[in-house]
């Protein structure tokens, strides 16, 4: 079980292939951009994976921090080239995020890209301006291909000192695009706490994106599944793994991801320094792999 072990270096496994693990579980919570795809291209050897897995009986929920409903990313994966069959259902933090908007002020000031206001579908929230609002929901960078978190600092601060409520759709502070990472909604969102404001956050590494994927995941399989036979896969320290961490899950760790340079170069991992860096992290993965295959 991943477990932390902060300062303590614990010998993890390296597979080839999923199948080599499959057989301990009955099902399979996994991370999408970073693991899946990159952004720009799917990766045929992870979807295969994951098709193989279903195969053999087990149930696939992608759990992913997009800050959009599951629909637009459905489609945004078949237009990337993910075929039919790799997977059962699709849990996004814009699913889990509806909730607390929901729940929240009806004036909303909307922080993010147009390509994300379907978050708002059927909701009972008014968009208004920044000045009209009660409330904030960001969904990332408005211009994410240029703009660092540092072009937000006067914005937020503007925010917070009206005491506004800021709900975070997308934790993630920066993901892999192609060759490059850019910055998501979690990084305003940390910025913002940073200044004293209030943040709201229902995505990974938080627990109702986990229950609701678990739930989805059982309704498929058609009883409950005990969490010892869950095995989740992503590449994020303060996401993927924090999140099977506190919420007790297994986990199968991609290190050609966000953090590869941080133990050597993108596909080839020093193997010592990736275990230190686990170590340190307070993380023990019950194995790693380079990429889903």
């Amino acid at each position: 079980m991943c477990s932390s072990v902060k300062g303590t270096a614990v010998k993890t496994p390296t597979l080839n292939r999923l199948d080599e693990i499959t057989s301990d579980y009955d099902l399979i919570l996994c991370d999408v951009w970073g693991v899946v795809h990159n952004g720009v291209h799917a990766w045929s050897q992870a979807y295969r994976a994951l098709k193989r897995a279903r195969d053999k009986g087990l149930i696939v929920v992608l759990i992913t921090n997009a800050p959009r409903p599951f629909g637009p990313v459905i489609k945004q994966l078949e237009t990337l080239g993910v075929p039919e069959g790799t997977f059962d259902a699709v849990v996004t933090s814009g699913d889990v995020t509806r909730a607390l908007i929901e729940n929240g002020p009806s004036k909303v000031y909307h922080l993010g890209q147009e390509r994300d206001l379907p978050i708002y579908d059927g909701l009972s929230a008014q968009l208004v301006s920044e000045q009209e609002a009660e409330a904030v929901v960001c969904t990332g960078l408005v211009n994410d291909d240029v703009e660092t978190p540092a072009h937000y600092a006067d914005q937020l601060k503007r925010l917070q000192e009206k005491e506004l409520p800021f709900i975070c759709a997308n934790p993630d502070i920066v993901v892999e695009k192609g060759h490059r990472l850019i910055w998501c909604a979690g990084a305003l969102a940390r910025d913002y706490a940073a200044l004293g404001g209030e943040t709201f956050i229902a995505g990974k590494p938080h627990a109702p994106i986990y229950d609701e994927a678990v739930k989805q995941g059982e309704q498929y399989a058609g009883r409950k599944i005990d969490h010892e036979r869950i095995l989740a896969i992503g590449d994020g320290m303060p996401t993927d793994v924090k999140g099977a961490i506190d919420y007790g899950l297994d986990l199968l760790f991609i290190s050609d991801g966000i953090h590869s340079r941080e133990y050597g170069e993108p596909g080839q991992p020093d193997m010592d320094r990736l275990q230190k860096f686990l170590a340190a992290q307070g993380a023990a993965p019950v194995a790693t792999m380079k990429k889903l295959a």
